[in-house]
């Protein structure tokens, strides 16, 4: 009776062995011999049944996605070719990790009752054709979504920062860090006082092929500009080609193509050699990068439209230019707003005038609008800034202007005159205007949105609306084409009005 107890002891204390987990790897207690025979049927490599034991036998069951591959008697093939695959191919890349089975790839230990021929080598074979193996790293998840397997974390941390000081200086960028306040523009210029970068970060360890790790700085700073699947778009340096140029005709500011060429191109004045080649592609970042900067900048003041005061002594038709028009300069302070080094909006935050204006004043006869220009310009948009100046490629005699915060704002006269002609150039100018202002000088505006407002004939005053920014004829975002001719010859602008 003693004996029966003992037995009955030892045979539950051997079911308790077997629900435990060992090692990682589930227990299973074995099954009959019909549910054997059903699981081995779907198998990916074929394996039979030779016989019945009498015990169990312990084995392990290897699965891929799910699916049975085979069931082995002895795993230690898989850690041999784990062990010598690495050596051979993984070690130099990645030293001091460690090469193992993929993810897709489980292996449940089991008890079955059964002697299986032995497909071993066949399994391990099947694991290298496949190459169901991974290298433990890095893993990164972004909150955006994107997921990124590196090497080592140092190399993460030095792309983001190389990344970054694409929008901001290293200066500011440390700063910002140290969470230290920027000092107070003295000059005109910028400075940047904060950095956001809205996605967070999960780090963790993770299993990936070797083909989806970024194994070094420069792989990850790619992701960080481009994400996965962006097509890259190259162009070859012409002769005479600026940076400015070839920003102007991609699509991109000058800092954008310094920043993605920062092993080719090393100021903004570089000389390109014609033939050179260089990454022209827009940013498509799997994250967001804002700086908020505040920018100091001397504007002009432009003084009230001029003013036409009567002289009974003076013949019908003749004008006299009593006080000539002088424009004033102001200091002014904006906060504006970069996401991904494209400016998305500014507001102004203060400004003081720092030389008056003054009016200009005409005595005439009997006309009110005499339709001749002062000589004296204006720029012909708000908030202007060059998008390529003078000569910035072969052949270009004007300059072309954007306004800063109304993409497709107003267009106005640069100085009184009376329209000479208007039209539409589908190949290369769309819209456009030109203006004599009967002193010599005729100005020309071109690639409005829609037909100038004013035909042939009608004077109009400066600072007087004549049309609309747009993009139409040749251009790669919505300016205006600025150009003036004196006595027949063009000249550059900037000469007349201050740039």
């Amino acid at each position: 009776m003693l004996k029966k107890v003992a037995t009955i002891v030892i045979m539950a204390t051997l079911s308790l062995v077997l629900t435990f987990t060992i090692s990682g790897v589930r227990i299973i207690p074995h099954q009959d011999f019909h549910l054997t025979q059903v699981e081995l049927s779907g198998a990916l490599i074929t394996q039979s049944i030779e016989n019945r034991l009498a015990n169990p036998i312990p084995v392990t069951k290897v699965y891929y996605r799910d699916k049975l591959v085979g069931i082995m008697e002895d795993t230690s093939g898989i850690d041999e070719l784990l062990s010598n695959t690495y050596d051979l191919i993984y070690a130099q890349d990645f030293p001091q990790s460690q090469l193992l089975l993929s993810e897709e790839v489980v292996l449940v230990n089991d008890l079955i009752q059964y002697k299986l021929t032995n497909i071993d080598s066949d399994i391990v074979s099947f694991i290298e054709a496949n190459e169901l193996y991974s290298i433990e790293v890095t893993r990164i998840d972004f909150s955006s979504g994107y997921t990124i397997y590196v090497n080592k974390i140092e190399d993460f941390e030095a792309a983001r920062e190389q990344y970054l000081l694409n929008f901001i200086t290293k200066e500011s960028y440390d700063r910002i860090i140290k969470k230290e306040e920027a000092p107070e523009l003295s000059t005109y210029g910028y400075r940047d006082l904060n950095l956001i970068v809205s996605e967070t970060v999960e780090i963790s360890k993770g299993r990936a092929k070797a083909q989806d790790i970024l194994k070094n700085v420069n792989e990850i700073v790619y992701f960080f500009s481009y994400g996965y699947g962006t097509e890259i778009k190259t162009y070859e340096v012409q002769p005479f080609d600026t940076v400015e140029a070839v920003a102007y005709f991609n699509g991109l500011t000058p800092q954008q193509v310094m920043s993605i060429n920062a092993d080719k191109i090393k100021s903004y004045n570089q000389i390109l050699e014609p033939g050179m080649k260089l990454n022209v592609t827009y940013f498509n970042s799997p994250i967001k990068v804002v700086v908020i900067k505040e920018r100091r900048a001397e504007e002009i003041v432009y003084p009230q439209s001029t003013m036409f005061l009567p002289d009974p002594n003076m013949r019908e038709g003749m004008t006299r230019v009593s006080t000539q028009e002088r424009t004033g300069t102001k200091d002014v302070l904006y906060l504006e707003t970069y996401v991904n080094g494209v400016l998305m909006g500014g507001q102004e935050l203060k400004s003081s005038v720092t030389k008056e204006p003054v009016r200009e004043v005409v005595l005439y006869g009997t006309r009110v609008i005499p339709g001749i220009g002062s000589g004296n310009f204006r720029m012909p948009v708000d908030n202007f800034r060059i998008s390529c100046g003078w000569y910035c490629y072969s052949g270009h005699q004007a300059i072309d202007l954007v306004d800063r915060y109304m993409r497709y704002g107003y267009i106005y006269a640069a100085d009184r005159g009376v329209v000479q002609s208007r039209g539409y150039d589908p190949i290369r100018s769309g819209y456009w205007i030109r203006i004599n202002h009967n002193n010599g000088y005729t100005t020309y505006y071109a690639h409005l949105d829609a037909m100038a407002y004013f035909p042939p004939g009608v004077a109009v005053e400066k600072g007087e609306r004549i049309g609309k920014i747009g993009m139409t004829g040749r251009t790669t975002g919505p300016h205006v084409h600025f150009a003036i001719t004196y006595g027949g010859k063009v000249i550059n602008p900037c000469s007349k009005v201050r740039c």
